[in-house]
């Protein structure tokens, strides 16, 4: 007679008690394991942050590193309990929590010293496998463990326990999604740490529960496990295709989250806020997904994949300033893609007997996703060359792609592929590969992009349409003023000619970081002392604050987070003496190339290049030092969150002379940062004042400054009185913000402010227009 419940029981009343107690303590176990294991990742990555400059790279690496220890983990998983009794299993797991309790609470180790200026992404492997490794492995392991017995408890669902991975990427969703709004606002790291530990410990509870009330049905199972019987009656073991496509559907999405997450961590902010989100996207899409009946209309979804890919294309080239658009497309496009590959992992997925195999696998192809997007792409390609190839392998893992036979492929895809590379080598020979690209080309570019759109309901036809729009993307943008592209592990580095040749620009991300004038309007080469452009031009506030500081005999002492191109040399005197604090090797290769830029060869020959990440560099030079020291390390629109605490700006004091100026560049498009710096200046008793620049005409003219928002700081007031408010220079604006430390900042609401001015705008513009 079966119950409800446990199968086969013959108390009707227990059973069902007991069938409730057990699914609630393995839906409790996992749930606090997943929701641990997916906090301990921001919270750590965090932690060790400052160590490399809050490089978004750090948090590429952090991924391929969790993701390597949660296939180890899951192997372990497959091993305990494929080779060992459920009881033994268990007693094996509980004394590999114990074990763990020693590596508690986490914290950053020391055992590997500071961070090299070479080999960055070896130095902090080792790091997060010293620190938090242990932590990690034993806490991964526990989904695939936990489902495993609960398969062998005799309830009623145990033949199918893969809702329960649904509950465990439902935690590991509430951890993401709680981070960034109620645990780094309100809680410091070392708080944070502690109550993981606590966590740690309730897990441990919660799993002894777990073993202890199926513990005699297990037994049971496993001996009915051992005939020759339950053996034969089961499914054969998985084909190295089906293993094959499990690791590619699991490759894919996991590829696209490292990539997607650095780009928008690259523009917006190298901070947990940010990378959380599509972190918190491909969890939801497990819970969403791994059940009978998706919570989603999967046909409608899959319908959606090929006209956001064509709309990643179009917003990759043309919506660099549409941030809010920007951000959609981007997730929008990996949600769905997600979806997808695990919709397709859903359905392929074996009997519970081959349950460990099937997460192992999967497992595997998440490892090799991250590897490809966070440490061999770096390597091989010279740009960003990963996320295109991901986006069009997820739009082929639909399955009227890859079942697609080879007749179709023919008729399909080849007349399209054809087509366009027939176009994209005219236009190759015709053009040239260093000229503008002329309105012929974007007109091209939008057809086929049309193209991919209007033929969302054939795959096959998009998937080549992608093939040719995402090659002439990275062909136009090579033809931009015969543009190359450097690549580091701190990211991509940009050089091209503008203005007919004139110019020499430095970008990265969408934030240009040195121009200078390599030739005048009529062709001919310019020799004259370089004069430094953008936020460095002479007229801006960045300069101003060098001329408000006195010249000296012997020159001044003057320092600068963040190289660039060297520009601000040129902005000093003949006399000066200076220091410069750069984290990237490849941006000091750049910027002493004096056939790249001639502004350190001209005007700074003797200045001294400090390599490594400026909170770690600073602390050795020798306090009272600098005349003026100016922190400029933000890397396109992202901020080293670390640069702008509390500590460090004691630190820059420090190294100031009684009578020494601190500049602070905070131009940013998507935060508002006066009111942090108004907080230090209030907490550490220092005079501020602030300027928001914009130049008297709005040309692109790269001889004209741009708007810049500067910051000056200083511990005598007298030292800032060349800068005032005749001058634009107006006391800083201190609206109670919270001071940020090294163990706290609130990104959110920096964000949060920022838009609050942009909207505000914009909507008191409407209403002038509209006349209300």
């Amino acid at each position: 007679m079966s119950v409800v419940g446990f199968s086969g029981d013959t108390g009707r009343s227990r059973s069902a008690v007991s069938g409730t107690a057990v699914l609630a303590a393995f839906t409790a176990a996992i749930f606090t394991s997943a929701f641990l294991l997916f906090s301990i990742q921001p919270m750590f990555t965090k932690m060790v942050l400052p160590q490399l400059g809050g490089s978004p790279a750090v948090w590429s690496i952090a991924m391929v590193v969790f993701q390597a220890l949660l296939l180890a983990g899951y192997g372990y998983a497959h091993i305990s309990t494929t080779r060992l009794s459920t009881r033994n299993s268990a007693i094996l797991h509980i004394g590999l929590l114990a074990v763990t309790l020693i590596a508690l609470p986490i914290a950053v180790t020391t055992s590997f010293g500071e961070a090299p200026a070479e080999g960055q992404a070896g130095w902090l492997i080792g790091v997060f496998i010293l620190s938090v490794g242990l932590p990690f492995f034993a806490v991964a392991g526990n989904g695939p463990l936990l489902q495993a017995w609960f398969s062998r408890s005799g309830h009623a669902q145990a033949k199918d326990p893969y809702f329960l991975y649904g509950a465990s990427n439902l935690g590991s969703f509430a951890a993401l999604i709680l981070y960034p709004i109620l645990f780094e606002p309100m809680l410091r790291l070392k708080t944070q740490s502690v109550s993981w530990s606590v966590g740690f410990g309730v897990l441990m509870v919660l799993i002894a529960i777990a073993v202890y009330l199926i513990q005699d049905r297990a037994a049971a199972h496993d001996a009915a496990e051992n005939s020759a019987t339950a053996v034969a009656a089961d499914e054969p073991a998985p084909t190295p295709g089906r293993i094959a496509g499990w690791v590619a559907l699991s490759c894919i999405p996991s590829g696209l989250l490292v990539a997607v997450t650095a780009h928008l961590s690259t523009d917006v902010a190298a901070a947990p806020f940010l990378w959380v989100v599509p972190l918190a996207l491909f969890l939801l899409t497990f819970v969403l997904i791994f059940r009978d009946k998706p919570l989603v209309p999967m046909e409608s979804v899959a319908r959606l994949l090929p006209i956001l890919a064509a709309s990643l294309v179009l917003f990759s080239n043309f919506g660099a300033q549409l941030f809010v658009v920007v951000l959609v497309v981007h997730t929008g496009f990996f949600f769905v893609a997600t979806l997808v590959c695990h919709d397709q992992l859903y359905r392929q997925r074996p009997s519970a007997r081959y349950l460990t195999h099937f997460y192992l696998w999967m497992s595997v192809g998440g490892v090799l996703g991250g590897l490809f997007c966070g440490l061999i792409a770096p390597i091989i390609f010279d740009r960003v060359l990963e996320y295109p190839i991901l986006a069009v392998l997820a739009v082929a893992a639909l399955p009227q792609v890859w079942q697609a036979k080879r007749a179709e492929w023919m008729r399909q895809a080849l007349p399209i592929l054809a087509a366009g590379f027939i176009v994209l080598l005219g236009l190759h020979l015709f053009f040239g590969p260093e000229n503008e690209p002329p309105s012929l080309i974007y007109a091209i570019f939008f057809g086929f992009s049309a193209l991919a759109l209007l033929l969302y309901r054939r795959p096959l036809m998009v998937v080549a349409s992608l093939v040719i729009l995402f090659t002439g993307l990275d062909a136009m943008q090579r033809m931009q003023g015969g543009r190359v592209d450097e690549r580091s592990f701190f990211g991509v580095h940009k050089l091209q000619t503008r203005q007919d040749g004139q110019f020499r620009v430095l970008s990265h991300g969408t934030t240009i970081h040195g121009a200078m004038r390599i030739s005048n309007a009529d062709g001919t080469a310019f020799t004259d002392r370089p004069k430094p452009l953008t936020y460095y031009h002479p007229d801006g506030p960045i300069a101003e604050t060098l001329r408000a500081v006195p010249l000296a005999e012997k020159g001044r002492n003057l320092g600068v987070v963040g190289l660039g191109a060297g520009a601000h040399a040129c902005n000093g005197t003949d006399a000066d003496a200076w220091t410069f604090f750069e984290i990237d090797p490849l941006v000091v290769k750049i910027a002493t190339d004096p056939k790249k830029f001639r502004f350190l060869s001209t005007c700074a020959p003797q200045g001294r290049i400090v390599v490594g990440d400026a909170r770690m560099t600073l602390t050795k030079e020798p306090n009272g030092r600098f005349d003026n020291l100016l922190i400029d390390a933000f890397s396109s629109d992202s901020i080293p969150v670390h640069l702008m605490t509390k500590e460090a700006m004691a630190l820059y004091l420090d190294k100031l002379t009684p009578n020494g100026v601190l500049t602070m560049h905070i131009s940013n498009r998507h935060m508002e940062l006066a009111s942090v710096l108004a907080s230090l200046a209030r907490e550490l008793n220092v005079h501020a004042r602030v300027k928001h620049y914009q130049p008297p005409s709005a040309s692109l003219n790269y001889d004209e400054p741009v708007p810049a928002s500067v910051v000056v700081v200083a511990r005598n007031a007298d030292a800032l009185l060349p800068l005032g408010s005749a001058a634009g220079w107006t006391p800083i604006e201190d609206r109670g913000t919270a001071v940020w430390t090294d163990d706290f900042s609130n990104i959110v609401t920096a964000i949060w402010r920022r838009y609050t001015v942009v909207f505000g705008a914009m909507w008191s513009n409407w209403k002038a227009k509209v006349g209300l």
